[in-house]
């Protein structure tokens, strides 16, 4: 095959066995183990040079999908707990496949008024489900550490402004290192974010009162004063080892009694305001300054997916925009133009995902499965209390619970290379996907369980293989 010209007729042939494909592989995930490294020599098929001659769609589609629904890892599947990762709901799924077929350049009202529209909607929703104000502006981002680049670049040209600098055309050149201020909690997302920003991943300074890294209020509070509030304090809601939480209420009090920036890191936390039982946790983000969160975390939708909220809509613009591109139109008042908002120029319709799971499972729906992984991470936890041979190392809060395996006399100091071990042979076997962390200087486990699919069966299985297991690294 040497054009795609001669394949116009054919493209029908190769979504169908994509199609053909799905539905056997979405109907085996509960049975399939997460990850069958027996497996992976499949993916030598995907190797060798550049062919001068293709092999044609049918067969080069249809060798993708045998090696992928063999090989793949499959985090889609209702046992992936390694990474705080959900899956994809049917109709997100569906809604990613409607954006591939109609493969809009999302960047510009002119070339996709669908893709813009859409995004303008799911923005709006977005914030009602998290019960942001309805005037916080707003924009898609592949991902959360891109949405954290978003809130920042606002930030960052707030904190300019305030020494007389545009930074976004003049840059930080001559200025003092931005000071940003965060509890133990902090990501290292936003850490990267302020590495592409220019402003240094290590100048983030950390006010932690204890080993799990929560807050130091008072240590805060006085370096804000000595900074005269220009400052920008980031609070993280659902921390990644224990699901901890900063008192994002408490910060805002913070930065207002400052005039500090506040920047909220919800990327699978802001969800807890879906719940009455954790809506405590989320209480205060409509103050701050910018909110970032992901999608392809509690939201299920297919990776990559990230939202940004600003609540100074023109702050966006201000970081973004502005090219002086002649051929680029300009904004006409509903007639967003999406990619002056964030750091992508070119953009796919990543808002036909969000908007077809949204309208599909509504507010309603999405409180349910939130309380449902509520009550599966918290039903884990009680079967690690319950457990003899393991030890709950933090209160679960949200869908992260954090343990270790800790059998009678094994002393202390083997316990790290113990379950360092466990962790690497629960990965190896597959059926489950939890490795380790480390987490107040102990090497622990902490599943995430917020697939859709998930529920109370899965995590029990987690417990019945660990155990199975422990016994071949007994000493």
């Amino acid at each position: 095959m040497s054009d795609p010209l001669d394949e116009r007729d054919m493209a029908a042939a190769a979504l169908g066995l994509v199609a053909e494909a799905a539905g056997p592989y979405l109907d085996g995930l509960a049975e399939r183990p997460v990850h069958d490294r027996a497996m992976d020599v499949l993916l030598d098929e995907l190797d060798g040079p550049l062919p001068e001659r293709g092999d044609g769609s049918p067969a080069a589609v249809g060798r993708l999908v045998r090696v992928g629904t063999a090989a793949a890892t499959h985090s889609s599947g209702p046992r992936f707990f390694h990474f705080v990762v959900g899956g994809s709901t049917p109709a997100a799924m569906a809604g990613d496949w409607a954006a591939s077929l109609l493969d809009q350049a999302a960047g510009l009202w002119l070339t996709s008024p669908l893709a813009a529209r859409a995004e303008t909607v799911v923005l709006r929703w977005l914030k009602e489900l998290f019960g942001l104000p309805a005037s916080f502006g707003g924009v898609l981002t592949p991902s959360a550490t891109l949405a954290h680049v978003t809130g920042l670049a606002c930030a960052r040209q707030w904190w300019a402004d305030l020494h007389g600098v545009d930074a976004a055309s003049q840059g930080l050149a001559g200025l003092p290192a931005m000071p940003v201020f965060s509890s133990g909690l902090v990501h290292v997302s936003t850490r990267k974010a302020l590495q592409i920003l220019g402003c240094g991943r290590d100048t983030l300074r950390v006010f932690a009162r204890d080993d799990a890294g929560r807050v130091d209020l008072a240590a805060m509070d006085a370096a804000l004063a000595e900074a005269g509030g220009r400052a920008v304090i980031v609070a993280n809601l659902g921390e990644v080892n224990a699901g901890d939480s900063d008192p994002v209420a408490e910060l805002a009090d913070l930065a207002e009694r400052h005039g500090a920036w506040l920047h909220v890191d919800g990327a699978f936390g802001m969800f807890a305001a879906l719940s009455p039982r954790t809506a405590g946790l989320a209480r205060g983000v409509e103050r701050a300054d910018s909110v970032t969160a992901d999608g392809h975390k509690w939201l299920n939708v297919p990776y990559e997916s990230g939202f940004s909220f600003v609540r100074d809509p023109s702050a966006l613009g201000r970081a973004f925009g502005a090219w002086g591109a002649a051929y680029l139109p300009e904004e006409d008042g509903d007639r967003i133009n999406y990619n002056m908002l964030g750091p992508e120029s070119s953009r796919r319709a990543r808002a036909l995902p969000i908007w077809a799971t949204l309208r599909a499972y509504g507010r309603d729906g999405y409180r349910a499965m939130v309380e449902r992984h509520l009550d599966v991470a918290a039903h884990l936890g009680s079967l690690v209390e319950a457990a003899p041979d393991m030890e709950l190392l933090a209160p679960v809060q949200l869908c992260v619970v954090c343990f270790r395996y800790r059998p009678a006399g094994v002393p202390e100091e083997r316990l790290d290379e113990l379950n360092a071990r466990l962790g690497e042979a629960l990965l190896a076997d597959g059926r489950v996907y939890a490795g380790t962390s480390r987490y107040q200087g102990m090497t622990v486990f902490r599943p995430a369980p917020l697939n859709w699919r998930t529920t109370e069966a899965d995590v029990e299985l987690l417990v019945e293989v660990l155990r199975e297991l422990a016994v071949t690294l007994a000493p």
